[in-house]
C-alpha cells in the first residue's frame, strides 16, 4: 500500500501543473513584451474610461430621474456637467472614439492577459500583506477588464444578455475596474518605464520569462506585430459604422438596418419593435404641450402650418455608431415652449413618447438644449416626411444629444417641470 502511495504521489509530483514554472514554456514571455503591451493599455484604456465618463454626462443623468440609470451613483457622479449643444457632433465623436477603441484594445488586452497569466498562478497564494493587496488589486484589474470588454461588445451587438441594465452595469464595473488599475499602475509603471529605457540590468532576474523555454516560432516582435495587425482588422471592420463611405465595412456591427429614399440612415428601433400601432400615428394623433398656458393640443397639419425651420444634424447612438448629417425640417422646440406659457427664455422638457417597450421612453432635456436654434421637433428629413421608423409623425432632434435623447413618436411635452 505505501508503495502504491509513493507511485501515485510521484506521478502527480511530474505532472505539468500550472502552479508550476515550468508548465509555461513560451520564449516569448518577458519584462519587456509585458511592458510595451501595459504602456499601450495604459494610454487607450485611460482614454476609454474618459470618454465613457463623459458619455455618461451626455445623459445630463442629474437633471431628472428619467435620465438617470445609475441612481445609486452617489459620489461617483462628482464630475457631471451641464451637456453643451455644440458642436453637434460632439456626442457623435466621443462615443465612436469611445466603441472603437474600446473594440481595438481587445488583442492588446488578451495578449497582456496571456503574458502575465503565470503569475496568477503561481504560489504561495500570499507572501506578505502588500503581496495579498497586489493579488486583490490583480483580480479586480483581470476580473473588471473581462467584464467591461464583455458587457460593452454584447451591448454593441444589440445582444446583451446580463441581467438588469447596461447602463448601471457598466458605469459601476468601470470604476471598480479603474480604481484596479491605477493601483496596478502605480506599482508597475516605473519598472515598465524604466525596462523599455534601458532594458533588464545585467544581473537582474526576468520574472516573466519562462524557466525552461520551448523552440521559439515567433520572435517577441514578431507576436507584437500579430497583437498590432489583430487591432488594425478590428479598427477596419468595425470604424465604419460612422463614416458612410466605409459604412459597409462595418462587420462587427451588422445591427440597425436603413430604408430606401431620403430615410437611407440607421434605424436602431423600429415602429413595430416599439410597439407603435398604427392608429396611434394616424389622424387622430395629438401633440399635448404642458406648461403654464394649461394643455395645447396640436395636429399634425398645425404644427404643418406654423414657422418651419431646418437644421443639419446626425444621430449618434451609445453603441458607437452614428449618421452624417440629415437635414431635418419642423418647428423649434424654443416655439413649442413659447406656445406652453413660456415667450421669453424656454425651460427644460419633458418628453414622452408612444412607444411601449424598451428604454428611454420619456426624456428630459435641458434648458440650453431647448434654446438651441438647431433643437427641432421634427417633422420631414432630408426632404420627405419622417417615415414610421423614423418617428412619423414627430421626431425630437438636438444637437450633440445621444441617440436616446432624440425621442421618436412624440406624444406629449412637458415644460418646466423636470
Amino acid at each position: 500500500m505505501g508503495d502504491t502511495r509513493r507511485r501515485t504521489a510521484a506521478r502527480l509530483s511530474s505532472l505539468p501543473l500550472p502552479t508550476r514554472p515550468a508548465f509555461w514554456r513560451s520564449p516569448v514571455r518577458g519584462v519587456g513584451f509585458t511592458a510595451v503591451l501595459g504602456v499601450v493599455l495604459l494610454a487607450g484604456l485611460t482614454l476609454l474610461f474618459v470618454t465613457g465618463l463623459v458619455s455618461y454626462a451626455a445623459y445630463n443623468p442629474d437633471l431628472a430621474a428619467v435620465n438617470d440609470k445609475t441612481p445609486d451613483k452617489g459620489w461617483l457622479g462628482f464630475y457631471l456637467f451641464d451637456w453643451p449643444t455644440g458642436p453637434r457632433w460632439l456626442y457623435r465623436l466621443n462615443q465612436g472614439v469611445h466603441v472603437t477603441l474600446g473594440i481595438v484594445l481587445v488583442p492588446v488586452l488578451l495578449a497582456k492577459l496571456w503574458s502575465v497569466i503565470p503569475k496568477l498562478f503561481a504560489l504561495p497564494p500570499a507572501r506578505s500583506v502588500g503581496h495579498v493587496l497586489e493579488r486583490l488589486s490583480l483580480l479586480l484589474l483581470v476580473g473588471g477588464a473581462l467584464f467591461e470588454f464583455l458587457t460593452g461588445l454584447l451591448n454593441i451587438q444589440l445582444e446583451y444578455v446580463f441581467p438588469g441594465s447596461f447602463y448601471p452595469l457598466h458605469f459601476y464595473g468601470a470604476w471598480v475596474f479603474f480604481a484596479a488599475f491605477a493601483a496596478h499602475t502605480a506599482l508597475k509603471l516605473p519598472r515598465a518605464l524604466r525596462v523599455l529605457r534601458e532594458g533588464i540590468p545585467p544581473g537582474e532576474k526576468d520574472e516573466l520569462a519562462a524557466p525552461d523555454p520551448a523552440e521559439p516560432t515567433v520572435s517577441r516582435r514578431g507576436a507584437l506585430a500579430i497583437v498590432g495587425a489583430g487591432s488594425l482588422v478590428l479598427l477596419a471592420t468595425s470604424v465604419g459604422r460612422s463614416f458612410d463611405p466605409l459604412r459597409r465595412t462595418a462587420l462587427l456591427a451588422p445591427h440597425g438596418g436603413a430604408e430606401p429614399g431620403p430615410g437611407d440612415f440607421q434605424i436602431n428601433k423600429t415602429a413595430a419593435k416599439a410597439g407603435i400601432a398604427p392608429a396611434e400615428t394616424g389622424e387622430r394623433w395629438r401633440l399635448t404641450l404642458v406648461g403654464p398656458a394649461g394643455e395645447v393640443h396640436l395636429s399634425r397639419k398645425q404644427l404643418e402650418a406654423m414657422e418651419q425651420h431646418g437644421a443639419a444634424l446626425p444621430i449618434a447612438c451609445v453603441e458607437g455608431w452614428s449618421t452624417s448629417d440629415q437635414w431635418w425640417r419642423g418647428v423649434r422646440l424654443r416655439d413649442l415652449a413659447a406656445l406652453a406659457g413660456y415667450p421669453q427664455e424656454a425651460p427644460g422638457v419633458l418628453v414622452e413618447s408612444l412607444q411601449r417597450s424598451g428604454s428611454f421612453r420619456t426624456v428630459a432635456l435641458r434648458e440650453n438644449q431647448v434654446r438651441d436654434a438647431r433643437s427641432l421637433l421634427a417633422l420631414e428629413v432630408n426632404g420627405e416626411a419622417l417615415s414610421p421608423d423614423h418617428g412619423y409623425p414627430a421626431r425630437v432632434i438636438v444637437p450633440a444629444a445621444p441617440g436616446v435623447m432624440n425621442t421618436k413618436w412624440v406624444a406629449r411635452m412637458t415644460f418646466g417641470e423636470l
